[in-house]
């Protein structure tokens, strides 16, 4: 069993990075060092690859085992690397956990397996089979608008008491949903409680959550990180303020394209203006085309 030194329980801002790419199966690797770089310059908590804003499920299976090699490398401990292990495959789960654990990640994170949607007893089940054969500390991972099946609290609250789950990332945009797990694993003072949507960051520390995996730090890592510490203390003025801008950024950045791929295609599009990485995106998206990116660049004017 792992015997890493994550914190119990994990807080703060995991950015989930893009996965820096330029062409289908080869990684942008310049871009994915000023990336990580850049990230990490605004103060985080921890890096999170291999997620939904890293394309994981499009990638190719080289693809994710090169990136973990490289961002182990690139970040060198600073701080907590958590990866994404959802996968169609139970084996194919295993397999890139115990890569990553060789590589030295603090942490693996589990989405319910996609396409067949799984009824909750299936899912406990697969839970209870997978978490004893995984190296490393695991997260779950509620994501109902990708995997169509959602973590019900009765099945989290039996899948906290496996001693390698730490926590879970809730991004269903539920916040009564998120209430109620905080509620019924009270005890749990060891169990992370952490936000996707970071529309909810705000909301969600000030109401005892314990951080955010939150899509625009990679562009502005240190905004979420001032979010957070802000309503870690309480300073509600400053709260206000930060979240207005986050808000900004969801109503411009993210609503730029007409489909659910436009959150991607935003940040991406944004950190390549930046100057910072490629803006490829894995089939079956594109990158924004040059009207999009132009009013892309207009955002990000503004902001600054």
């Amino acid at each position: 069993m792992n015997t890493t030194n994550l914190p119990k329980p994990l807080k703060g801002i995991i950015p989930p990075m893009v996965t820096p790419l330029l062409d289908r199966d080869n990684i942008d690797i310049k871009g994915l060092e000023k990336l990580i770089e850049h990230i990490l310059s605004g103060c985080v908590h921890g890096l999170f690859i291999l997620g939904t804003t890293g394309e994981a499920p499009s990638l190719s299976y080289k693809l994710r085992y090169e990136l973990i090699e490289r961002v182990c490398k690139l970040v060198n401990k600073r701080v907590p690397v958590l990866v994404g292990i959802t996968d169609t495959s139970h084996i194919e789960s295993i397999k890139i956990a115990e890569y990553s654990h060789k590589q030295g990640v603090s942490a693996v994170v589990l989405a319910p397996p996609y396409y067949f949607p799984t009824g909750q007893p299936e899912l406990l089940e697969y839970i209870e089979h997978l978490a004893p054969k995984i190296p490393v500390p695991l997260f779950l991972y509620n994501m109902p608008s990708c995997t169509k099946v959602f973590f019900e609290p009765e099945t989290v609250i039996k899948a906290a008491q496996i001693p390698n789950i730490h926590g879970i990332k809730d991004s269903s945009a539920n916040m009564i949903y998120f209430h109620k797990l905080q509620l019924l694993l009270n005890e749990r003072k060891d169990f992370s409680f952490l936000v996707g949507p970071e529309e909810l960051l705000a909301e969600t520390i000030l109401l005892g959550g314990h951080g955010g995996i939150c899509g625009g730090a990679n562009i502005f890592p240190r905004l979420y990180v001032d979010l957070y510490d802000a309503a870690i203390a309480g300073n509600m003025d400053k709260v206000r303020e930060l979240h207005n801008k986050v808000m900004w950024i969801s109503t411009t950045i993210y609503s730029t394209g007409k489909h659910s791929s436009s959150f991607l295609k935003g940040v991406k599009c944004s950190l390549n203006l930046m100057n910072i990485c490629s803006d490829f995106i894995e089939e079956p998206f594109h990158c924004f085309r040059e009207q999009e990116k132009q009013k892309i660049k207009k955002y990000l004017k503004e902001l600054k």
